[in-house]
């Protein structure tokens, strides 16, 4: 049993490489529609909702150059949801377009952010054992800040998923980053009010002109996308026990 256990996830590891090498050697990305027309969905595979945040008329941080958050946690969270599914998943989008998805009778743009974050966290809620990637950028006053920070909910497995993801992020990315993975506080309403285990991904810093060239081309996005893959990937097969 414990051979034929390692197997299958020996075979787990040599696919989730091989999507790695291909969405990082793919040029022509036109939004996932190489890597989607390969994908093979699995329907046993447990549930994973990828989170763009912000969207329509809430776009985030902006960037030194003016490029704004909304539209990079979109770019992003399409190639990850491209790879994903390459890998046999088949993942739940909060938005998939610039839009933001406030209820009918908001009319000012806090009360359309506050409808907005309840209506996601009412969309994760519907899937409960889920699996939560919510994608941001950061933003400081200080030009200097630079690198990946990862959050995570207080539900069970989020930490762990947290941990996992800032250190590969390191190893792989960014081996100057000294951050390590922190629990949300109280202000970050989405994962304070859902029960799936979740992270948040503050991808880098927009105020930092180098992070920001970098986070707006397809090459490093791609990247992003495959190290948030893999380590998903690798917490929902509880491959670290291995």
């Amino acid at each position: 049993m414990g051979v034929l256990i390692l197997r299958k996830k020996t075979i787990r590891f040599a696919m989730i490489g091989l999507a790695i090498l291909l969405i990082l050697g793919i040029s022509s990305n036109r939004r996932g529609e190489v890597l989607e027309a390969s994908s093979s969905v699995n329907p046993s595979a447990r549930q994973i909702i990828i989170d763009p945040g912000h969207g329509g008329e809430d776009g985030g941080a902006t960037g030194v150059s003016g490029k704004l958050e909304s539209g990079l946690n979109l770019e992003i969270s399409l190639r990850l949801r491209a790879l994903l599914r390459l890998l046999g998943y088949e993942p739940i989008m909060t938005r998939e377009s610039d839009v933001s998805i406030y209820s009918q009778g908001a009319r000012t743009l806090s009360e359309k952010k506050v409808s907005d974050l309840h209506n996601r966290a009412a969309l994760m809620g519907q899937t409960p054992e889920a699996v939560v990637l919510s994608i941001h950028q950061n933003i400081y006053p200080e030009a200097k800040y630079k690198g990946v920070q990862v959050f995570y909910a207080p539900t069970e497995g989020s930490q762990q998923l947290a941990e996992n993801m800032q250190a590969q992020w390191i190893e792989a990315l960014d081996s100057t980053n000294q951050r390590a993975a922190k629990k949300v506080d109280q202000s970050v309403y989405l994962l304070n009010h859902i029960d799936n285990t979740a992270v948040l991904i503050e991808c880098g810093f927009l105020s930092n002109p180098e992070e920001e060239q970098k986070l707006c081309t397809e090459e490093y996005q791609k990247k992003v996308a495959a190290v948030i893959a893999a380590v998903t990937l690798q917490f929902l097969e509880g491959t670290n026990e291995v």
